[in-house]
């Protein structure tokens, strides 16, 4: 009889992938070595790959299975699928072996002595060739789940072996060059995690679409975490920061809802069975805010293992699951992230659109690319052989067997699923555009149509009518010029900030607030505060919806827009942020939800009751204490001391005291735990009475379009007179000069955060003269605002 093919996690380690594969080899080294950090992993085993050998060898399987694979060629879809069918049959039948089954029974009754008479484990395929830097396996083998008993489990260990060959990891191997017979399969046997009445999920430690290393991002659904991997369900979301989490400061950074509308369960017979959720526990989070954290702590002990041992940053890929009966949560995998942490970061590459168009379908945004194509919809996988190169495919959700077809799809578009679901992890891999979650897509869009799927607009993806146009930028890192002056960005939508942050800023310096609450909170905060004065029936529907599971509906509003708020800021951190205080006109807070019974009807919006205006007045001073709670929020809970506080539109020296006051007995207090306030200059007056405006803030910010409407007199807003609102007039050039010598001759900051300097490079080489300090563009300006500046500079 062969040796004991049985090797137990505690004596596993990460450098024992040819014995045990990538995925017990990455187990073991968790069970072993991170239990001083806290992190739980359930007990197990694994069945060594010399096992695999043994069992063909004996059973003289090696030449058959030769005949059928050598020389296989792929591409003829019957052969491959008979050939996979003869190739497993064969393993199948080999692994039928009375020594094996002998010492997979006797491991088994050692794990039963661990945790009880027929204790459920999970059954997991582990190639020697998986998880490796440059190739994942994901979803290649299978897997099997609450097995019970020591026949089920010799059973689905037998065709765990077989898995090595199905028809998706023939084509694998085929396509990243690994020889079929160097490979060899061990079969992983863990304690199953009660997670069928709880929760589970994956995370990841950098963020899957952007590459940003500097957060966790935790998904998770209820009951077991196939569904999450199959895309069945669209799950909840987290992100939690790394270095503020690691300085102490631990706060979930932002949150979204999934449907999570099935959950997997165990079956009475074994098995398991998808049960419909509640409606009320889909309006709920499957995790709370401490078990988030726990779960970010764990990844973030984990990938600090892991890059000590490689002696280089590791970001990682990790299965976790809440058990019912001890509430405990713990790791059932860990692998390093294969996709986006290996793409090379000499440069960067953006993508937009060049026309707008109408979006048929929308769901979450997988990937940064932009692709059209014509539709195919396929509803049963006998469509797959009609599939064509270069067509957009749109399905309820895939599985591993259809990656074949999505290697040659322009996109990829699901009814269901998040961004850890299957269908995503293949387009992230392909670096194919996909939209997953799109409800309904197979009826809202029409087989043969043509159609734009685009991921470059954030969090969001849209599937657009027709064949759009696609502007691609590629920039390599060595061919910028660094100029001297702080380039900064304008930046309102938190989805774009990961991303934006990828690119060759000095920061923020404007990030709006309206965007936040407009697109993410949508409801005005007075009605908030007194949901009993909102008058129309489907606002206050509307409201109770958006409210749901929040502790109050100030809650939902400071969670929310601290959560906006605190993820730019963590993008950026440490460099700053500068966070401009609200600044709707009445017309526009009078179109949130709720809003129009708050709002007085102005004549002319522009120069009424906006900015500083707002904030002490009677009549939205608790809709702006919500908005310094938000902000108190970011800086203290969440630990972004980067976040600065910017207010607009302050016309006298009087309104910028009571605004200053008003922040302080809101626990906004200038200088305390190192806050600045800026004010932005676009009136007159601020250019004016500068000397007495710097004794209460610490930089301005010239918004270059309100101060040329206001210096020229012209409504900017107007077609009519348009052709007056000219940056370059005279008259501006002295305001922006007495602008920047006056904050300069009083020690403070002063930037401009308008697109001026990037349209006019006469604009900017007169601001680099005069010694500004930092201009702010839109991410699309930037690195033309950055060659212009530096062509400027060098001038001076």
């Amino acid at each position: 009889m062969p040796q004991d093919c049985i090797r137990w996690f505690a004596d596993i380690r990460v450098a024992d992938v040819g014995q045990v594969g990538g995925k017990n080899a990455s187990l073991g080294e968790l069970y072993a070595t991170l239990a001083s950090a806290d992190v739980r992993v359930p007990n197990g085993f694994a069945v060594t790959a010399d096992a695999f050998r043994d069992v063909l060898t004996e059973a003289k399987a090696w030449e058959p299975l030769h005949r059928l694979l050598d020389g296989l060629d792929k591409r003829d879809i019957a052969r491959l699928a008979a050939a996979g069918a003869e190739a497993r049959r064969i393993v199948y039948a080999a692994a039928d072996s009375g020594w094996l089954n002998e010492q997979v029974v006797r491991a088994y009754r050692q794990l039963e002595a661990e945790y009880g008479a027929n204790v459920a484990v999970a059954v997991r395929s582990s190639a020697t060739a998986e998880d490796l830097p440059n190739a994942s396996f994901a979803g290649q083998h299978e897997s099997y789940l609450n097995v019970s008993g020591p026949d089920a489990l010799f059973e689905a260990t037998r065709r765990c072996l077989a898995s090595l060959f199905t028809d998706r990891a023939i084509s694998y191997r085929i396509d990243n060059g690994f020889d079929h017979f160097k490979v060899a399969l061990s079969v992983g046997v863990m304690k199953m995690v009660r997670a069928g009445n709880a929760a589970s999920g994956v995370m990841f430690t950098l963020d899957t679409e952007s590459g940003f290393r500097d957060v966790v991002f935790v998904s998770g659904i209820y009951g077991l975490g196939e569904n999450i991997v199959q895309g069945v369900v669209d799950p909840d979301e987290f992100y939690v920061h790394k270095p503020t989490y690691r300085a102490g400061k631990r706060a979930v950074l932002s949150r979204a809802l999934g449907r999570k509308h099935l959950r997997m369960i165990y079956a009475e017979d074994g098995g398991t069975r998808n049960v419909p959720v509640p409606e009320d526990m889909q309006a709920r989070f499957c995790l709370d805010d401490d078990e988030v954290l726990k779960l970010a702590g764990d990844a973030i002990a984990i990938e600090q293992h892991y890059s000590a041992n490689a002696g280089h940053s590791m970001p990682m890929d990790i299965e976790w699951a809440k058990d019912s009966e001890d509430g405990q949560l713990y790791v059932i995998q860990a692998r390093p992230e294969t996709v986006v942490s290996q793409r090379a970061q000499t440069g960067f590459e953006t993508y937009a659109l060049g026309a707008q168009g109408t979006a048929l379908a929308t769901g979450r945004a997988v990937g940064e690319k932009i692709a059209s194509g014509a539709v195919r919809i396929v509803t049963d996988a006998r469509q797959l052989t009609d599939f064509k190169p270069g067509e957009v495919l749109v399905a309820e959700q895939t599985t591993p067997d259809w990656e074949p077809v999505m290697k040659i799809a322009a996109a990829i578009v699901t009814e269901r699923g998040g961004r850890t679901c299957h269908a995503a992890i293949v387009a992230r891999e392909l670096g194919v555009p996909a939209v997953v979650g799109a409800e309904d897509a197979r009826r809202k869009l029409t087989g043969g149509a043509q159609v734009t799927v685009s991921c470059a607009e954030g969090e969001v993806g849209r599937v657009y009518d027709g064949a759009l146009p696609i502007k691609t930028t590629k920039v390599e890192f060595a061919a910028l010029k660094k100029p001297r002056t702080a380039i900064m960005l304008n930046l309102g939508n938190p989805d774009l900030a990961f991303r934006s942050a990828m690119l060759p800023s000095d920061g923020v310096g404007l990030a709006r607030m309206e965007f936040i609450i407009s697109e993410h909170i949508r409801v005005h905060p007075m009605a908030l505060v007194h949901p009993e004065r909102v008058t129309s029936p489907a606002a206050r529907e509307e409201i109770a919806k958006l409210v749901r599971g929040y502790a109050s509906p100030s809650d939902y509003f400071v969670r929310k827009l601290s959560e906006g708020i605190g993820t730019i800021g963590a993008a950026f951190y440490p460099k700053p942020v500068i966070v401009r205080l609200s600044d709707f006109k009445t017309n526009e807070y009078a179109r949130l939800v709720g809003g129009e019974g708050f709002e007085p009807r102005e004549e002319n919006p522009m120069l009424g009751f906006r900015g500083a205006a707002r904030y002490a007045h009677p009549a939205y001073r608790e809709g702006f204490a919500l908005e310094c709670a938000a902000l108190r929020r970011v800086r203290e809970d969440m630990g972004l001391t980067n976040v600065l506080v910017m207010v607009p539109f302050c016309r006298r020296v009087e309104e910028a005291r009571r605004v200053i006051e008003t922040m302080a007995a809101n626990s906004l207090k200038r200088g305390e735990n190192g806050l600045e306030i800026y004010v932005m200059c676009e009136i007159p007056n601020n250019v004016i009475q500068i000397d007495a405006f710097a004794e209460l803030f610490d930089g301005f910010s010239i918004g270059s379009n309100d101060l040329t409407q206001l210096t020229l007199g012209v409504d900017r807003d107007s077609d009519i007179v348009a052709f007056d609102f000219d940056e370059r007039d005279p008259g501006m050039l002295e305001m922006l000069r007495l602008a920047v010598t006056g904050a300069k001759r009083n020690g403070r900051h002063v930037g401009i955060c308008g697109e001026a300097p990037a349209n006019y490079p006469e604009i900017a080489s007169f601001l680099a003269k005069l010694g500004i300090d930092s201009i702010s563009v839109n991410p699309s300006s930037l690195l033309h605002t950055i060659d212009v500046v530096a062509e400027a500079e060098g001038k001076t």
